[in-house]
């Protein structure tokens, strides 16, 4: 198996700061438990990072929030598309959500960072309305 090649479902880890802030700047499909954000790379295999911000709970929530759905991405892994970095956010939700249910919507989130966008689809700022463009 040469560099380039890879086998379906291997992933990349995202270790270095610039990977997940590259991946925030992609396109994003927030859930119940967690928020996915993706987007194209130069390498061949899939990347995957993971992030549980302090304000989720201590350390062992954090830990156990980051292994569901690394569980999660192992169930999806054939999922993912070569060629793209995706980074989970997790939430505090993560640990009561059924996995059934966080595998489920981890599928349809991936669906949904690759769908065309329509051209009247706007990013937002989130701070209201968009005023028509004249």
């Amino acid at each position: 198996m040469t560099a380039i090649e890879h086998k379906p479902g291997a992933l990349r880890r995202l270790t270095k700061r610039s990977q997940f802030q590259r991946a925030a700047r992609g396109n994003r499909a927030g859930r119940f438990a967690f928020a996915l954000q993706a987007i194209a790379a130069a390498q061949d295999a899939p990347g995957i990072g993971f992030t549980v911000t302090k304000k989720t709970g201590n350390s062992p929530q954090r830990s156990r929030i980051k292994r569901r759905l690394r569980a999660a991405v192992t169930a999806c892994a054939r999922d993912f598309v070569p060629g793209h970095d995706y980074v989970l956010v997790g939430k505090r939700e993560a640990l009561s959500e059924p996995f059934s249910k966080l595998v489920a919507d981890l599928g349809a989130s991936i669906v949904r960072v690759h769908a065309p966008r329509s051209p009247n689809d706007h990013k937002s700022s989130g701070r209201g309305p968009r005023k028509p463009k004249q």
